[in-house]
């Protein structure tokens, strides 16, 4: 192809979320997406999404396609794609710019000098129990495994998100404006948060965040955030702070306060 021709084609690696999706509904997804981000219209920063349908259990005959990407597209999302869709849904979806993609093109493995961290769930392995011996009753069922802990030893930069699935997250490294780390347990921080933390991602209200200097964008455990659009409180800003939620009168409340060390 010549070089001055006015259509030119290059392999580039792109940041894509997976947004896996149970319902179609825009008033439902609305809600949820309201208890999770707040609808705030910077929260995904213009980042791009395949939309997985893989885990539905039921889909109707029709979805509107057009509001549901207005929505995610009020939060900073764009919706570039959808995958785990029946026939007739792929093909509608197709035809209002969506395509389907299969769940290969979104793993595909990146190479190992990548310093990126791997946004990829990771999965706790399962304990493995010796056989009983033949002559023996079968022994008593094993313990559930204590929660499995992740580190993460590395900056993240603006634009990169961590997720440890099914485990405690430790952080050593800083954590920069624009970055995100999520985990279903808790979230302890060595270093300056200046992004976002996200624990009991998975629904758990007894989990907590934890760092060593607090200058976050947002935090959340379980669903329940808070932003610092104008700023950490100066008590707090660069302090070592603990985020959790405390029960009152039945309801949940996030409370973020100060984190004594010595």
């Amino acid at each position: 192809m010549a070089k001055d021709s006015p259509i030119q084609f290059k392999g580039t690696t792109l940041k894509i979320i997976q947004t896996q999706l149970r319902a179609t509904d825009p008033a439902t997804l609305h809600a949820a997406l309201a208890e999770l981000t707040g609808n705030s219209p910077d929260f995904f920063e213009n980042e791009l999404s395949v939309l997985d349908f893989s885990n539905a259990e039921a889909l109707p005959a029709t979805v509107d396609w057009v509001s549901i990407v207005k929505l995610l597209r009020g939060s900073g999302l764009n919706a570039i794609a959808t995958r785990g869709l029946p026939e007739a849904l792929a093909i509608a979806a197709a035809d209002a710019g969506l395509p389907a993609v299969s769940a290969d093109a979104l793993g595909r493995s990146r190479p190992k000098s990548e310093a990126t961290p791997d946004p990829v769930p990771i999965q706790p392995s399962a304990p493995e129990i010796p056989p009983a011996p033949a002559q023996q009753a079968a022994p008593p069922a094993a313990p559930q495994a204590a929660t499995r802990t992740v580190t993460l030893d590395k900056p993240l930069r603006s634009g990169q998100q961590f997720y440890a699935r099914g485990s405690d997250l430790i952080v050593t490294a800083m954590i920069s404006a624009g970055a995100e780390v999520i985990a279903d347990g808790n979230i302890h921080i060595y270093a300056p948060l200046r992004g976002r933390a996200l624990a009991g991602a998975s629904g758990d209200k007894t989990a907590r965040i934890f760092t060593t200097c607090m200058e976050a964008e947002l935090v959340s455990v379980a669903g329940l955030y808070r932003t610092f659009e104008a700023g950490v409180p100066a008590e707090l800003a660069r302090q070592p702070t603990t985020i959790s939620l405390l029960e009152d009168n039945g309801d949940h409340r996030l409370t973020v306060a100060p984190l004594a060390l010595r």
